[in-house]
């Protein structure tokens, strides 16, 4: 975290790191995936120094996760559970249907 950021800041980059190692991120991409979005919250609401375009203008990044999240009405897509399903080493997952693929990562 940057000097002289707030507790709430601290304790958000906690909870987005925590999350992110919940999903199966590697540490550092945990801690990279935080970061980013402490600090764009802290642009969007005048905390930091300096700030781009995008991190002012642009949908929030708690809005922004929920649309990429793939919690649709459909739910995520099957190659995005044969994706994650790959990364946490699901075996039999080419075998699998979307439905299959759903259950045996618990969603």
């Amino acid at each position: 975290m940057p000097r002289g950021s707030s507790s709430k800041r601290e304790r958000q980059y906690e909870h987005i790191k925590e999350s992110a190692r919940e999903r199966g991120e590697s540490e550092r991409r945990a801690e990279e995936i935080a970061a980013r979005t402490v600090n764009k919250e802290r642009a969007r609401s005048g905390e930091s120094d300096t700030a781009s375009r995008t991190s002012t203008q642009d949908i929030s990044s708690g809005r922004r996760g929920g649309r990429r999240s793939g919690k649709g009405a459909q739910g995520p897509t099957y190659d995005q559970l044969y994706e994650e399903a790959k990364r946490r080493g699901v075996e039999g997952r080419s075998k699998m249907n979307k439905q299959q693929l759903s259950r045996s990562l618990g969603r």
